[in-house]
């Protein structure tokens, strides 16, 4: 399993270097960061509202989505996967990482 993101950004960045016709990937390239930035917005708000309906199933599908997406976003940025997980490891070895909040974040 840890493999699997770097995997699927493999396959991203092969298809980012050798265009195959009829490739989702392919196309997402094609249409430029505009249209991956909108596919990104779209399986987030996506992924809220499967989370909100508390159906488990369709919660790890548009998850699994917003990552692909992420990662096509991640690939046209020329953004390793390494740099992020870097800074998730280095996120995790933070001790006491509450951040302190604004006094709307408390009302929601």
């Amino acid at each position: 399993m840890d493999n699997t993101l770097q995997q699927l950004y493999d396959v991203i960045l092969r298809r980012r270097a050798e265009p195959q016709e009829g490739s989702y990937t392919c196309y997402l390239f094609d249409k430029g960061l505009d249209k991956i930035l909108k596919k990104v917005g779209e399986e987030c708000a996506e992924t809220i509202i499967a989370a909100k309906n508390g159906v488990q199933g369709e919660t790890v599908g548009e998850i699994s989505d917003l990552i692909y997406h992420l990662l096509v976003m991640m690939a046209e940025q020329n953004i390793p996967l390494s740099a992020v997980m870097e800074e998730l490891d280095r996120r995790s070895q933070k001790i006491g990482n509450l951040k302190q909040f604004h006094v709307s974040d408390h009302e929601s």
